[in-house]
């Protein structure tokens, strides 16, 4: 498994050696003590979850404030997303900044997000399905949405046109509103 930081440094992309065959393929998709060699963290993971998107559709900015504050393992298993993480902790040096990449069926990518990001993806191919473990539960009542659109951040998010998105994204607030 290669990991590779991100323009932000605590972001970190995990692309996993794949043995094929005739029969068709096999890789470790998470192998704790080689996550906890490149992220300096060994989390437990506590919840998994599956989304599915038509093309378009973009999900996000989430996150969740302390002390339910989730970090992230995001992986694709159909189609293509363009992942974007945020850095939402004060006093860090890219506070502000966001990165992102594509992660796809096809690459095997995964990206590690840790706690104190937003997080959002938009579905580039005809549709997707993401998987991401978490290191805390889903708590609605700590969860906040950033305007995916937010003109502070002027993310790039590699998709012509204006994505599909649901009421509460819609109503997401602006960056220097948000609850951090």
């Amino acid at each position: 498994m290669q990991a590779e930081r991100l323009a932000i440094p605590d972001l970190v992309m995990f692309t996993p050696r794949v043995f094929t065959d005739p029969r068709g393929f096999f890789f470790e998709s998470f192998h704790q003590q080689r996550f906890a060699e490149a992220t300096g963290v060994s989390p437990e993971f506590v919840q998994d979850n599956h989304s599915r998107s038509v093309k378009g559709v973009l999900r996000g900015l989430h996150y969740q404030r302390a002390p339910m504050a989730q970090g992230k393992l995001v992986r694709v298993i159909q189609g293509e997303i363009y992942d974007v993480a945020v850095d939402l902790r004060r006093g860090s040096p890219t506070f502000g900044r966001w990165a992102g990449a594509r992660l796809s069926a096809g690459n095997r990518r995964q990206l590690w997000i840790p706690e104190g990001f937003a997080h959002g993806f938009v579905t580039l191919s005809d549709s997707s399905e993401v998987l991401y473990k978490t290191t805390r539960y889903y708590a609605p009542e700590h969860e906040r949405c950033i305007a995916w659109d937010d003109a502070d951040l002027a993310i790039d998010w590699q998709y012509p046109g204006l994505p599909q998105l649901s009421a509460k994204d819609s109503d997401g607030a602006p960056f220097r509103a948000a609850e951090l």
